[in-house]
């Protein structure tokens, strides 16, 4: 019986000892087998865009390019029509034409001729200002009424203080033709003539804006309105990527920093070629406080901030495209 006894504590022994040494040997395997895989960050590639847009508001006319099309500096991207643009080109070429026409009669000396032309634009200006005046009141009228919106009130009056203020102006020069011109109205009248100018060098600058032009070389990455929409004041009609300014972008836990820095060196795996390219890093900050942070507060250890990481190839990749995935090992 003793016998027995022994032989059963010993083969216990044996059992317990037996699957601790498969615990230990599958532990062991585990850690040689995974713990060796290497942490994989994943990035990807992303392009310099930028947007193109008009300083004053139009209908699309007609788009020159589409979506993919690659354009060079100076190519026609797209046609606006501005018919408000096209009006006070006119008013200030009339308002240079006039201005030049006074500032003449200031040097020369007003004639019969030229007082009547002065009276004129006079009584122009002054038809001009009592249309705004009345449109002005009407206008009032609605918006204390409630029936009219205040950017309209507002727009009616800032018509009406500014053909008035022309109205002033062509009161100075007719005063100035029957009067005859001194020295000092000569440089007054110089003095308008330069602004006249100034004016329609700005209605230009904006007619140029119709035609929208492109100012960067690269690929149209997307096209926003649809040719017969109407664009506001510096919307965007379309995005072009700036193909030769490719960077990728990471994700990457401090932990995985490892010496990384800027100015660093290293290579990552292009997926979509099965090549690798080499980089270097140009930027790096941190996510901030909102980001993914991975927690470790287990026995007084520490949280891992994410940091960001913008690098740019060392080397030309023959179509590395934005949006492709780039993995570091």
């Amino acid at each position: 019986m003793a016998d027995q006894a022994k032989q059963q504590h010993n083969n216990i022994l044996l059992a317990i000892l037996g699957f601790a040494a498969v615990v230990i040997i599958v532990a062991l395997i585990g850690f040689f087998a995974l713990g060796r895989n290497p942490e994989i960050i994943q990035g990807q590639v992303e392009v310099t865009e930028y947007r193109v847009s008009s300083k004053v508001p139009g209908r699309i006319l007609e788009l020159r390019v589409k979506e993919g099309d690659y354009v060079k500096v100076g190519d026609t991207l797209a046609i606006l029509d501005a018919p408000e643009v096209r009006a006070k080109m006119q008013q200030a070429q009339s308002a240079e034409d006039g201005a030049a026409a006074l500032e003449m009669m200031a040097r020369n000396g007003a004639r019969k001729e030229q007082i009547q032309g002065a009276y004129q634009l006079l009584q122009q200006a002054k038809a001009g200002l009592e249309i705004a005046e009345k449109s002005y009141n009407r206008v009032q009228r609605l918006y204390d009424e409630g029936v009219m919106s205040a950017q309209k009130r507002d727009e009616a009056l800032a018509n009406f203080k500014a053909l008035e203020a022309q109205a002033k102006a062509a009161q100075s020069q007719y005063d100035m033709a029957v009067n005859g011109a001194r020295q000092e109205e000569k440089l007054a009248a110089q003095s308008q003539v330069n602004r006249a100018k100034g004016a329609v060098a700005e209605v230009t600058s904006y007619m140029n804006e119709t035609v929208q032009i492109a100012q960067i070389e690269g690929e149209v990455a997307d096209v926003y309105p649809k040719v017969g929409e109407l664009v506001g004041t510096g919307s965007p009609i379309m995005s072009i990527a700036v193909m030769d300014d490719l960077w990728g972008t990471f994700n990457v836990r401090e932990d995985q920093l490892n010496g990384m820095q800027v100015g660093t060196e290293f290579t990552a795996f292009v997926p979509a070629f099965n090549k690798e390219i080499k980089m270097k890093v140009y930027y790096l900050k941190d996510q901030g406080s909102y980001a993914v942070w991975k927690a470790t507060k287990a026995n007084g250890q520490y949280d891992l901030k994410t940091f960001e990481v913008k690098a740019r190839p060392t080397e030309s990749l023959e179509g590395l495209r934005p949006g492709m995935s780039l993995i570091i090992k």
